[in-house]
């Protein structure tokens, strides 16, 4: 019998309603609020990667392009940091909207090539436009608020990032369940059967990225006033593959796939803080591992055991 994945969503929020009161200090407060920004982050991409079948490698160059305006635009023309916030969620959606055409009649390692290509210009960009974004060494970002209140401490920060992702978990359940899930899902299956029962492909080829793509862009702008600096290190390479390896860990098209996968892959640095160099060896490691042994990632994996719908 399947369940409710509605019940797997209030657990979630209740999970994140207790947390705070049972971590025994700042430092795992901190880590909670990087799984939530990351799970965020990922449940965007998995709709874009797990159900809709359309693979990004370049992903976290739309997070630089939301970091950098909420650093960029408040220091350099006085712009309000909310405002500035949505200006880059724009510029990530327009961009997306740009380059989704011509990318995505691409298949296979053509396309995987074609966003790699893409987020690297926008890293070499954020590095080389050393006047405006500061260069290698980064520049700090403004505090955010609004009314005269800014937000400061870790405890504010995990009340306002753990509303974000209990709101993003709701809308990705609602929109998978909705006729624009199915036809993603439709898409992902064969794209010819797709064209035969009227989905128009490259629409929503087009609306998932920018989606995605917006999605990034907001998470790296909250990520980007939380820490309160920012480099481009945010938008390279290894922080794509994070994350793309986030997705197949929990599990393409699977929600809750996309939280596992954040927990885990966010707070493994932290357990290989003693071993110094060695995050890409693991991460590769665990990457090759799971398409061997657990292909369609974990959550996928056991609900199918357990005979529960993900």
């Amino acid at each position: 019998m399947r369940t409710s994945p509605y019940i797997g969503l209030h657990i979630v929020i209740a999970i994140l309603a207790l947390l705070p009161f049972v971590l025994p200090n700042s430092f795992y407060l901190d880590l909670a609020i990087r799984m939530a920004i990351n799970a965020v982050i990922v449940l965007g991409l998995n709709l874009l990667i797990g159900f809709a079948g359309q693979i990004s490698l370049g992903h976290a160059g739309f997070l630089g392009i939301g970091a950098y305006a909420s650093a960029v635009l408040p220091t350099h023309f006085n712009l309000h940091p909310l405002l500035a916030m949505g200006v880059g969620a724009a510029l990530a959606g327009l961009l997306a909207a740009l380059v989704a055409r011509p990318i995505f009649r691409l298949k296979g390692n053509y396309l995987a090539m074609a966003t790699l290509g893409l987020g690297i210009i926008l890293n070499i960009a954020l590095r080389n436009e050393a006047a405006w974004t500061g260069g290698p060494d980064g520049m700090p970002v403004p505090a955010l608020g609004l009314a005269g209140f800014e937000l400061s401490g870790d405890r504010q920060w995990y009340w306002v990032v753990a509303a974000l992702l209990a709101v993003s978990v709701w809308a990705s359940l609602n929109l998978i369940d909705s006729p624009f899930g199915r036809a993603l899902r439709a898409l992902h299956g064969s794209e010819v059967a797709a064209r035969v029962v009227g989905v128009d492909v490259a629409r929503y080829k087009l609306a998932i990225f920018v989606m995605s793509a917006v999605f990034a862009s907001l998470m790296g702008s909250v990520t980007a006033h939380y820490i309160g600096f920012v480099t481009p290190g945010v938008a390279d390479f290894f922080h794509s593959i994070e994350l793309v390896t986030m997705v197949v860990i929990g599990g393409m098209a699977s929600v809750y796939g996309s939280l596992i996968g954040a927990v885990l892959l966010t707070a493994l640095p932290q357990a290989l803080a003693t071993f110094e160099g060695w995050e890409t060896v693991v991460f590769g490691a665990i990457l090759m591992l799971s398409m061997i042994f657990l292909p369609r990632g974990l959550v996928p994996t056991l609900a199918a055991r357990f005979g529960r719908g993900a």
